[in-house]
């Protein structure tokens, strides 16, 4: 089985698309440490690498990962991107930015077959050209770099308009023949998911005071069809992934985690219960969601480094309350096994950091048909 290395791997929306792809994910690197036990329970298979990416060698992360020199298939990754968003200060200088560039110096020194990194829109500016140019340089010589390819979560099935850029290159040495950007183009007929139909099933009366893991279990209905393109990415666990636990919980009970509740005062429900399909609340800042839409970009908020700031979520369309965690996965593309961090802030950054699977598995699913060795 052909096999990656999950670097930056966050709580694993790149690793579970790369698994339902095809391919094993022999490591994943993560310093964040609630990023790596939430990744560690649902991919107990994986080496998990707790390390700063800037510091690691590609010798030693070949080491870590069990793979020979020369063995590696495909080293992929969301190098940091709050450097270059558009919502933040967009510093040249900010450090994060420089976990671009440690990206393909490990793709260099591991030498994989291909590559896949995945990034924010703006990391395209002009004025992050040295960046991208001093990161592409490292593995020009070697590789076949395609163009950005700008990717919208739901035009690959999620219920999401995530729109992100995705950076492709491979070994024409090794690589089983030629991409083009266009070979990761969605799928015709690709039949779309909103809202309404990917929160259905789940309950819309959520205890605003529950903040407990284990009182956040709650019994789902099983409304989204399981033979759907959705339907079998809620439902689908790939062999050797999640907790056994939570997959026994959910298919013999119908029971899901991470309905944490959030306390709205009632003069902010009155403004939440009057909004508009899409329309935002003046104050908060906070809209509502349409059923008959997609979801905005789920933001992730900051960590203990940068203020530990909370990001804003998005209004339920059915209930005056902004939405829970299994809510924010489901709109992502998670599915219902995946377990997140016990707590609400940390899941909602996990969820907001993340690649969604649904865009990870299609976009690998092509480079595995190149690369499986059969």
């Amino acid at each position: 089985m052909p096999s990656v290395i999950d670097v930056y791997s966050g709580v694993g929306g790149l690793s579970l698309g790369a698994v339902r792809a095809g391919f094993e994910v022999s490591a994943a690197v993560e310093i964040d440490p609630q990023a790596v036990e939430a990744h560690s329970i649902n991919f107990p298979q994986t080496r998990h690498i707790v390390q700063d990416a800037a510091s690691l060698s590609g010798k030693e992360l070949l080491r870590s990962a069990n793979i020979s020199n020369g063995g590696l298939d495909g080293l992929i990754g969301g190098p940091p991107c709050q450097g270059f968003s558009m919502i933040g200060k967009r510093r040249v200088d900010d450090n994060r930015n420089n976990l671009f560039k440690h990206f393909f110096r490990l793709v260099r020194e591991t030498r994989p077959i291909f590559f896949l990194a995945e990034n924010v829109p703006g990391i395209l500016a002009e004025k992050y050209e040295k960046i991208r140019f001093d990161a592409f340089n490292l593995v020009k010589s070697d590789y076949i770099l395609l163009p950005p390819i700008r990717v919208k979560a739901s035009d690959y099935g999620a219920p999401t308009s995530r729109t992100r850029i995705i950076f492709i290159g491979y070994d024409p040495k090794r690589f089983k023949g030629n991409l083009a950007v266009e070979d990761f183009a969605p799928e015709e007929g690709t039949e779309k998911t909103f809202v309404g139909q990917a929160l259905s099933g789940l309950p819309v009366g959520i205890d605003p005071y529950i903040d407990d893991e284990e009182k956040s279990w709650r019994q789902i209905e099983r409304k989204i069809d399981s033979k759907s393109p959705f339907g079998r990415l809620i439902n689908d666990v790939p062999k050797g992934m999640g907790d056994p636990e939570a997959i026994d919980r959910y298919f013999e009970r119908g029971e899901v985690s991470g309905f944490f509740g959030t306390r709205h005062t009632p003069e902010v429900e009155e403004r939440f219960s009057i909004l508009g399909y899409g329309e935002m609340d003046k104050i908060s800042r906070a809209s509502r969601l349409d059923p008959n839409n997609f979801c905005p970009t789920l933001r992730a908020g900051t960590g203990k480094d940068r203020g530990s700031f909370q990001s804003v979520r998005p209004i339920h369309y059915s209930a005056p309350r902004v939405i829970a965690p299994r809510e924010a996965a489901r709109l992502q593309g998670f599915p219902d096994w995946f377990l997140f961090h016990p707590t609400k802030w940390h899941s909602f950054r996990q969820i907001g950091n993340s690649v969604s699977p649904i865009v990870a598995e299609a976009l690998l699913k092509v480079i595995y048909d190149y690369v499986n060795l059969g």
